[in-house]
């Protein structure tokens, strides 16, 4: 089979096509053809070494996919070969067949379509944890969107509307922000041109935001942390600007405001149960079409660090995907 290998951690541009033997399943595992691999921000860092998960090289990014199910190991109860599934391997989905324990799958239903189920578990697995466990987002509030026009910020623009907030998506353009109103967004910002802060107040009625969703980082945290209400809630995703930023602690203090840190990936592995939860409600949105999970672009997989490249770069609207 043909897999895309990091072989050393110089980001993309180190990705080769190579060929390696066809994985065979173990005891609790199945084999799947992988019909879409889905890229991720974190797939910038780790192919630099910059991220908390640090595969041995060579390794294959791609943190999650969708595909058929060709082979079930000893010991599977539940699937069967020709099963229809997606599921989240943290790395090593960007090749032809992956060997998966089957616990990690999900069945994907017959009215979704394999692409967007490849992209669905991470950006809106991450939103769901962050918006209705971590942020406690309460119907008639008011959520602000940083990012709003990539994959996790249209996922939280998604879910933030079924969760009966009203929100305000927040981009570096104009373009971005009509792509986000175009998925529920109710009111925009562009902190390219205008100043978050001030902005977000203004539209409050100067009472702050409730819940801030950043996957952004950078000069975007303390401009919102300063935009939220009182006990407000502000949700570190990720750092997508490059920079972490350091908060001045009084800001939350005088706010009652929380800080609350998302880590999905651990919540995933450490409360299963919740987990497995959220993902069917999630595909059950998915097939019902109430979100929309968005693919801006298809690339073959041998494209791999282009498609790496276009969210290092910040242009992709929605998910990137890349198909053997």
């Amino acid at each position: 089979m043909l897999a895309v290998l990091c072989v050393d951690l110089a980001g993309p541009e180190s990705l080769v096509l190579s060929e390696l033997p066809d994985p065979v399943a173990g005891p609790g595992e199945v084999v799947v053809d992988v019909a879409y691999a889905a890229l991720n921000f974190f797939d910038t860092l780790i192919t630099r070494g910059r991220y908390q998960t640090k595969p041995a090289l060579p390794f294959s990014p791609g943190g999650e996919m969708s595909g058929v199910v060709a082979e079930v190991g000893p010991g599977v109860e539940g699937l069967a070969v020709g099963d229809r599934v997606a599921g989240y391997l943290g790395y090593g989905a960007c090749r032809e067949k992956v060997a998966v324990a089957a616990e990690a799958l999900t069945l994907v239903p017959d009215e979704l379509g394999l692409d967007k189920a490849a992209g669905l578990i991470i950006t809106y697995g991450t939103t769901l944890h962050a918006l209705a466990d971590r942020g406690a987002l309460k119907r008639g509030e008011t959520l602000a969107v940083l990012g709003a026009s990539g994959g996790v910020g249209l996922a939280a623009v998604e879910i933030g509307k079924l969760l009966g907030a009203r929100v305000i998506a927040c981009a570096s353009s104009a373009d971005k922000l009509a792509f986000a109103r175009e998925r529920g967004a109710d009111e925009g910002v562009d902190y390219s041109t205008e100043d978050l802060k001030l902005r977000l107040k203004e539209l409050t009625g100067g009472r702050g935001v409730d819940v801030v969703y950043d996957p952004v980082g950078g000069d975007a945290t303390e401009a919102s942390v300063r935009a939220l209400a009182w006990r407000g809630r502000h949700l570190v995703i990720g750092f997508a600007a490059g920079d972490i930023p350091k908060l001045p602690l009084n800001l939350p203090m005088l706010k009652g405001a929380d800080v609350r840190g998302v880590f999905w990936s651990a919540h995933a592995e450490r409360e299963p149960a919740a987990h497995r939860a959220e993902l069917a409600r999630l595909f059950g949105w998915a097939a019902d079409g109430d979100i929309s999970a968005h693919v801006d672009a298809v690339l073959p997989m041998a494209e791999t660090a282009e498609a790496i490249g276009r969210i290092a770069r910040r242009e992709a609207k929605g998910k990137i995907l890349v198909q053997p």
